[in-house]
């Protein structure tokens, strides 16, 4: 995986939405919903996004398909930089990033048979010859997704969540894509029909070579699907690993946390479980220092004043975390209990 070639970097990436109030709607101050995020993933590769509601993950995925523009930073694609790119010229690089939205229904257009959904990104690209050659692809895209052929004459309410989903996956392989952003594309449907679609992503990924940003809060999923994890907290991104390494040894209190709260299949397991205390702060007002001090257990002064930076392990574990910088026997992280896929 390493010797892949990288198809998307996204570099110090920032997303602050005006506030506007006042007769003249003149902004009276900015919600930082992404505030400082890099990150880059290789071909055949999933990286996953994760965190709690409100975090900026779904803000990441719509900054990176530059469906707004961006406060700051850059994006690069197959190594082309497209956050300032004009959209005359952003038009066929779209083709190599497509998406899965997160209801399988609204994103579906009810008006449109399912042949017209998937034929609409192949004749706005331009990839179909001719008619029989569109026919085929359209085809082709429904047996990608293991839908019979006369679903392509069918509308989509007369499919259920899963079929629909499919749809969508089908509609965005027809685009011939390098890298698909999914955006909790598995959280609106049922347990047994997320492993389903869980299942057919990771044989496509195999099977076409596709790059995946996974955006979940769906830890066990995640666990399940991806090889690199990304943990982000009110806008940024406090730890990075491999999914073993950040699974079985979290470097960060808040990561720590969300594997805590996180089922396991075994009742008698031992497990720790981290409650963390107060909400999430305002993304209008963040606070100083360290994000998570306000919550984190294991918070010292040094937090309250000076921001961390993520820093590589010898492994390359990343985490942004001042315990780090403590002797090993001090460090609480270093002595925490089993968290559940620990005991798992």
């Amino acid at each position: 995986m390493s010797s892949a070639p990288v198809v998307l970097e996204v570099s110090d990436l920032k997303k602050h939405f005006p506030i506007r109030g006042g007769l003249l709607g003149t902004p009276v101050g900015h919600v930082y919903a992404v505030d400082g995020v890099s990150f880059s993933i290789r071909r055949g590769e999933t990286l996953s996004l994760v965190g709690e509601s409100g975090c900026g993950k779904s803000t990441v995925g719509k900054s990176v398909l530059r469906l707004f523009p961006l406060t700051s930073g850059q994006v690069v694609l197959d190594g082309k930089r497209i956050d300032d790119m004009p959209a005359s010229s952003l038009r066929m690089l779209r083709r190599k990033i497509q998406v899965v939205f997160q209801d399988p229904f609204s994103s579906l257009n009810p008006r449109m048979r399912v042949r017209d959904v998937i034929a609409e990104p192949i004749i706005n690209f331009g990839l179909a010859k001719d008619r029989a050659d569109l026919d085929r692809r359209v085809a082709h895209a429904l047996d990608t997704v293991r839908l019979p052929t006369d679903a392509a004459g069918r509308w989509p309410h007369e499919f259920s969540g899963g079929q629909r989903q499919r749809i969508g996956i089908a509609r965005a392989l027809a685009a011939e894509p390098d890298i698909i952003v999914c955006d909790e594309a598995v959280s609106a449907l049922d347990v047994s029909v997320k492993a389903q679609i869980v299942n057919l992503m990771q044989d496509l990924q195999k099977e076409l070579g596709l790059a995946m940003l996974f955006i979940s809060h769906d830890l066990a999923i995640v666990e399940h699907m991806t090889h690199r994890v990304a943990v982000m907290y009110l806008g940024k991104i406090v730890e990075v690993a491999d999914k073993r390494s950040l699974f079985g040894a979290p470097r960060h209190p808040y990561t720590e946390a969300l594997l805590s709260a996180v089922p396991v299949p075994d009742p008698t397991a031992k497990r720790d479980r981290i409650v963390l205390q107060g909400d999430v702060p305002s993304p209008i007002r963040p606070p100083s220092g360290c994000r998570f001090h306000t919550r984190c257990p294991y918070v010292m002064d040094r937090c309250r004043k000076e921001e961390p930076v993520l820093t590589p392990d010898a492994t390359g574990h990343l985490a942004a975390c001042h315990l780090h910088d403590l002797p090993a026997s001090q460090n609480p992280l270093n002595k925490a209990g089993p968290t559940a896929f620990r005991a798992a």
